[in-house]
């Protein structure tokens, strides 16, 4: 792995925050992150700090990851920071540039994080997927490597009160096999789909969760809203969001 002393930092940095908060990482089936080459490492979405997670399951494999983040941030620390861990700007009014930017690194033999579901899932369980990752790989020519997280979700998520303290948490992560770019892109989102289902249930199959607990799917037993209630929620926060946004432009 070549030396990069900003990305070094970064991770030394994410190693003393997980040793302080007591996180319990379980990662399995990390031989399945290509030691060399180009790849799409696609992950589940549950929380606002599951990128650290992923960061640290490509450095135990030897691999400096590359994030896809919004572009708006290519600004002061932390656009300089984006720049010297070569992470992808991704410009919704851009997509393309964003899109080529990313397909690009992959066939230099970079690692790109896409998660496929695009925001937070606010049910814990898996959204629909976007076709994104799977036409990034067929481009490129790079497998796509699933990937799920389980428990992320108790530190910090949506609607949720943060849990930054030491708390023990266990984080369940589990790694499948390389997904190769041979189908259609629909073909290829459906085959990474039911892959990352599958790897879901195994991370949460020997996890313990409370009846009733906010952060536990509805499905297994806990209060977090079910599918179709969290894209309501979803929609009335994108709602507010247009709102503000039309109230700043008219000053």
């Amino acid at each position: 792995m070549t030396r990069e002393p900003v990305f070094d930092v970064l991770t030394g940095l994410v190693r003393a925050i997980f040793w302080a908060q007591g996180l319990k990482i379980h990662i399995v089936g990390g031989e399945h992150i290509p030691r060399t080459g180009g790849a799409v490492l696609a992950v589940n979405h549950t929380a606002y700090l599951d990128f650290m997670e992923v960061g640290l399951v490509g450095r135990e494999s030897g691999r400096n990851v590359r994030y896809m983040m919004k572009a708006e941030l290519e600004h002061g620390i932390v656009g300089w920071l984006m720049k010297q861990c070569k992470a992808i700007g991704v410009d919704r009014t851009a997509g393309a540039e964003s899109y080529a930017r990313a397909v690009t690194a992959l066939r230099e033999g970079e690692i790109v994080v896409v998660y496929p579901e695009a925001t937070i899932s606010r049910s814990f369980e898996l959204k629909e997927f976007k076709s994104g990752a799977a036409r990034m790989a067929i481009e490129a020519a790079v497998p796509i490597v699933p990937m799920t997280i389980w428990g992320a979700q108790r530190v910090w998520t949506k609607d949720i009160p943060k849990q930054l303290g030491r708390h023990n948490f266990p984080i369940h992560i589990q790694v499948g096999d390389p997904i190769a770019p041979v189908d259609h892109a629909d073909d290829l989102t459906a085959a990474l789909r039911s892959s990352m289902e599958k790897l879901l249930d195994a991370a949460q199959r020997d996890y313990d969760m409370p009846p009733g607990a906010r952060w536990v799917p509805a499905r297994l037993g806990g209060t977090a809203p079910t599918l179709e209630q969290a894209k309501v929620l979803e929609r009335e926060e994108m709602e507010r969001r247009a709102a503000a946004k039309a109230r700043r432009a008219q000053g």
